[in-house]
């Protein structure tokens, strides 16, 4: 059965909601804000905890976001996911500071391209059970590439079942992010929903795009309950109007 997963996404040290494809690597000049809060990253740890929703990640969108993080997890000990940056030299460091799982991407990457050396030495520091990997990705056509470097960068590549179950001898599960439509509240990529849940053997949470709570009943529909489903920008927690929070809490409760 489908569930609702949280987030929550730090840049320069606060809690935003950003729009997926306007993130660069270099400058903030085009970035994006739905929503930038005034209250701490615990604030939210807290508040997913109370209310049961495992699951959740704390994603670190560049330089400055180690602190929020470290104040994220110490509000929820053991129940919080964590993603930006993550290598094999700090991986045991953020388990060390509470993180339930640690999410690698881009360190997978290096000039774009899948390191299998990498992959196992991560693998070899933290074990399977406590690896995410973030294969978050742009469609291209009828494919999707996976997307690294706050998304900016295409590697070499491509989510479809061969990747999914190789990739799958190494982590827990998959967190996707459709970064196309990230962040706009302008629907899911169903498509990219039901290859998930047909290619992945593990479980995978997708983000991007959701804008109702009836998207729970369609993810749960179209991928037969295999595949979690992460708000963001449309949730009423970071000032969307569209999902409220609660509502997801009850779905989680009631399936």
């Amino acid at each position: 059965m489908t569930r609702f997963r949280g987030c929550i996404d730090i840049h320069a040290g606060k809690v935003k909601q950003i729009v997926g494809g306007t993130l660069s690597t270099d400058t903030d000049t085009g970035l994006k804000t739905n929503f930038v809060a005034t209250l701490p990253s615990s604030h939210f740890a807290t508040l997913y905890k109370e209310n049961g929703v495992t699951g959740t990640h704390v994603i670190k969108l560049g330089p400055g976001c180690d602190d929020a993080a470290i104040e994220a997890l110490g509000a929820w000990k053991g129940g919080l996911q964590i993603g930006g940056g993550i290598t094999s030299d700090n991986a045991q460091f953020w388990v060390d500071n509470g993180a339930e799982k640690v999410i690698v991407t881009s360190y997978l990457f290096p000039n774009a391209k899948l390191d299998l050396t990498r992959l196992r030495q991560l693998h070899d520091k933290v074990g399977k059970q406590r690896l995410v990997i973030d294969l978050s990705c742009r469609r291209r056509g009828d494919q999707w590439i996976v997307a690294m470097n706050k998304w900016q960068t295409l590697t070499d590549t491509k989510i479809n079942k061969q990747t999914l179950e190789f990739l799958a001898g190494y982590c827990s599960e998959f967190l996707v992010h459709a970064a196309d439509v990230e962040g706009l509240c302008r629907g899911i990529d169903e498509d990219l929903v039901v290859a998930l849940a047909e290619w992945s053997p593990i479980p995978v949470t997708y983000a991007g795009g959701a804008k109702s709570i009836d998207d729970l009943a369609l993810v749960n529909m179209l991928s037969g309950g295999k595949v979690d489903l992460t708000y963001g920008s449309a949730l009423d927690i970071f000032g969307g109007t569209l999902v409220s929070f609660d509502a997801c809490v009850v779905w989680n409760r009631e399936h």
